[in-house]
């Protein structure tokens, strides 16, 4: 299997994790971007209040969502996007952490997805100072990016795990696991279901970045 993947990573409106409120997907194939796509998301009720804090991190606030597809409206959208991929992300367990609990907060139970950390390939990787999105992406070769817009996180997280497959001559994200000695695990919140997720037809809404 080639180096294939969805990159994936979330922005929340307050310090709950059902609270998103922008997306950004990176499809990968054998190494090389091939797709990407990112939209705002209306949090789901009780999570929709916009903290000064996180607004100040990522610039969204409760105007800009106003219209935007909800979490349960766009989800399908989502999974049809990264059909069976194993999903990347930076310090993956806060976005698959935001996945279950907005699918909890809105009666949706996800997918059984793969996941992959590239927080901790980068740390088993590279030698640095630090390990942050843009300091992991810049050994990556991949900088001077927007940080907290969700679409350019994707891609720089693509980046990373792209560039460190190479680094240690993995052909697929299994091998590169292996050799980096981290896990690809599974999310798994309470009734999902054991079969693989199935790509549905391409539907998407309206994009940004």
């Amino acid at each position: 299997m080639p180096i294939d993947f969805t990159a994936i990573d979330f922005e929340t409106a307050n310090s709950s994790s059902a609270s998103a409120c922008s997306v950004g997907l990176v499809k990968v194939r054998d190494g090389v971007v091939v797709d990407k796509v990112g939209w705002l998301i209306q949090p789901p009720a009780g999570h929709d209040e916009f903290s000064e804090w996180n607004t100040r991190i990522h610039g969204i606030v409760a105007s800009d969502v106003v219209g935007a597809f909800g979490w349960a409206e766009q989800f399908e959208l989502l999974a049809d996007f990264a059909g069976d991929d194993v999903f990347v992300a930076h310090n993956a367990g806060f976005d698959m952490g935001v996945i279950k609990a907005a699918c909890a907060a809105t009666g949706l139970t996800p997918p059984p997805w793969s996941y992959l950390c590239s927080l901790q390939v980068a740390r088993k990787t590279y030698s640095l100072d630090s390990y942050r999105l843009p300091v992991a992406a810049t050994a990556a070769g991949f900088d001077a990016f927007s940080h907290h817009d969700a679409l350019a996180d994707a891609e720089a997280c693509a980046a990373i795990v792209a560039h460190a497959a190479l680094f240690h001559g993995a052909s697929d994200l299994g091998e590169l696991a292996t050799i980096a000695s981290v896990k690809v695990k599974v999310l798994q919140p309470a009734g999902a279901p054991t079969a693989p997720a199935v790509p549905r037809a391409d539907r998407r809404p309206m994009a940004f970045g």
